[in-house]
C-alpha cells in the first residue's frame, strides 16, 4: 500500500495585488499567480488535493482577479492528460474551501470530500470578510459525501499525512507525502504563498486568524527543515514554472 505517482494539475492563473500576498508589508503591484491541484495515485485509490477554480464563478464574483483558464486546464482536461477520467477520483482532500481550491469539484460528484468540519461551516455561513473567499459552493450538493479531517495530524493513507495548519482559514490543512528512497514532498497550500513570503515568514492578507497563520507557517517550516522535504508553494509563478506539470509526474 503506497503512493505510486504524484501529478501537479494546472488550473490556470489569477491576479491579486502583492499587498495581499505579503500582508502589512507595504503596497504592491498586481501579480499573476498560478493555481494547481495535486493528484495522487495510491494503491488505496486516486486522490486529489484541492481542485482549483472555476473560471465562470470567478468571472461572476471576483472578475477583478482576471482569471485565465483553458478547457485543458479544467479538472477533466488535466485528468485526461494523466490517463484518468473524473469518475476515477475516489476522494478530494480540501486544504480549505476558498474558491480557488474547490472549484473543480463540480466535475467530481461521486468523490468523497475530506475537509475540516468547521471549515465547511465557515464556507456555507461565512463572516462578512470571508464571503468573497468562499464564493464557490457548487461542491456542496444534497448527495455530497463528507469525511471529517480532525486533529493535528491525519494519517490519510500509507505515505500521505495531513497536517492541521489553521490561520489562513479556520480549518486549513497541509499535506506531506513520504516515499521510501525519495525526498518528502510538502504541499503547504495557503499557509503562505511564495518563496519570498516563506523565507520571510509573511502571511497573506486573506486570513481568519493572523497569529495562528504565522504559527502554522513556522510549524511547517520546521517540519520541512527536519525532514529535508521539498516544499511546493501554491501561488508562486516562478516556483510553479520550475515544477513538473501533468502529464509529467513525480
Amino acid at each position: 500500500m503506497s503512493v505510486k505517482n504524484v501529478w501537479l494539475l494546472d488550473s490556470g492563473s489569477l491576479v491579486i495585488d502583492h499587498s495581499h500576498i505579503a500582508w502589512n508589508i507595504g503596497p504592491g503591484d498586481p501579480v499573476r499567480f498560478p493555481v494547481y491541484s495535486v493528484l495522487v495515485e495510491h494503491s488505496d485509490g486516486l486522490f486529489l488535493f484541492d481542485s482549483g477554480f472555476d473560471k465562470g464563478t470567478v468571472e461572476e464574483f471576483l472578475a477583478f482577479e482576471l482569471p485565465e483558464q483553458t478547457e485543458e486546464q479544467t479538472i477533466p482536461g488535466q485528468l485526461e492528460k494523466c490517463g484518468f477520467k473524473p469518475s476515477d477520483v475516489t476522494a478530494v482532500i480540501n486544504s480549505h474551501l476558498h474558491f480557488d481550491h474547490c472549484g473543480g469539484q463540480r466535475h467530481l460528484p461521486d468523490a468523497t470530500t475530506w475537509v475540516d468540519r468547521d471549515e465547511l461551516r465557515h464556507c456555507l455561513v461565512p463572516e462578512g470578510f470571508e464571503r468573497l473567499g468562499y464564493a464557490d459552493k457548487v461542491f456542496h450538493r444534497p448527495d455530497s459525501t463528507y469525511r471529517w479531517l480532525e486533529g493535528e495530524e491525519v494519517d490519510f493513507a500509507d505515505g500521505i499525512r495531513l497536517l492541521r495548519t489553521p490561520g489562513h482559514t479556520v480549518g486549513h490543512y497541509s499535506m506531506l507525502i513520504e516515499r521510501d528512497g525519495q525526498k518528502p514532498m510538502l504541499f503547504c497550500a495557503d499557509v503562505t504563498y511564495t518563496q519570498e513570503t516563506w523565507d520571510n515568514e509573511w502571511i497573506a492578507g486573506f486570513h481568519n486568524d493572523p497569529t495562528a497563520n504565522l504559527e502554522s507557517l513556522r510549524k511547517v517550516k520546521h517540519l520541512a527543515e527536519r525532514l529535508d522535504a521539498q516544499v511546493f508553494l501554491t501561488h508562486d509563478m516562478n516556483a510553479w514554472e520550475s515544477y513538473r506539470h501533468a502529464p509529467d509526474s513525480y
